[in-house]
C-alpha cells in the first residue's frame, strides 16, 4: 500500500471531521474556528448564508433531537474541498423514543486557504432515511415507494 504525503488539506479535513464527531451544543460557540462568517450551507431543509444561520442549525439540531451524533466513515480530499461520508445517529424526542435512527449522508465542503470551511453542502434521501420513519407520512412513503417499483 502507497502512503500518500500528508497535506494541509488533510489537517483541515482532520481538523473538521474531529469537530462535528465531537460535537455538542457547548462546542457550537467554536463554530467560528472552522467556518467563515459568510459561509454557505445547504441540505434537504435549509439553505443559509452566515455563521448565525449555520449555528441556528445545529442548535436545533439539538433541540428538535435527543443525542444527535455525526460518525464520519469516509473521505475524499482534493485541492481546496472534501467529500464526507457519514452516519447521523439520533433518537426522536416526540416519538419512538426508544428506537435509534440513522440518516446515511455525505458532505461536500469547500475550504478557503487559511482552512476556513466556505461552502457546506449535505446530500441525503430525505424520503428514505427521514420520511419513511415518521409514523403516516412514513406508511405512505413506504406504500409509495412499493407502487413506484412494480
Amino acid at each position: 500500500m502507497t502512503e500518500h504525503p500528508h497535506t494541509e488539506l488533510d489537517t483541515h479535513v482532520a481538523r473538521l471531521v474531529a469537530f462535528f464527531e465531537n460535537l455538542t451544543p457547548a462546542s457550537l460557540d467554536q463554530l467560528n474556528q472552522f467556518y467563515t462568517p459568510g459561509a454557505y450551507f445547504k441540505d434537504p431543509f435549509n439553505e443559509v448564508r452566515g455563521l448565525a444561520e449555520v449555528h441556528g442549525i445545529f442548535s436545533h439540531m439539538y433541540e428538535a433531537l435527543r443525542q444527535p451524533r455525526f460518525v464520519v466513515t469516509d473521505r475524499i480530499a482534493q485541492g481546496d474541498q472534501c467529500f464526507l461520508t457519514w452516519n447521523f445517529e439520533f433518537y426522536f424526542k416526540g416519538f419512538d423514543k426508544a428506537t435509534p435512527q440513522t440518516i446515511r449522508g455525505g458532505s461536500h465542503i469547500k475550504f478557503t486557504a487559511d482552512g476556513l470551511v466556505d461552502f457546506h453542502r449535505d446530500y441525503w434521501d430525505a424520503a428514505e432515511e427521514l420520511y419513511e420513519k415518521l409514523p403516516l407520512l412514513g406508511g405512505l412513503m413506504r406504500w409509495l415507494k412499493k407502487r413506484a417499483q412494480q
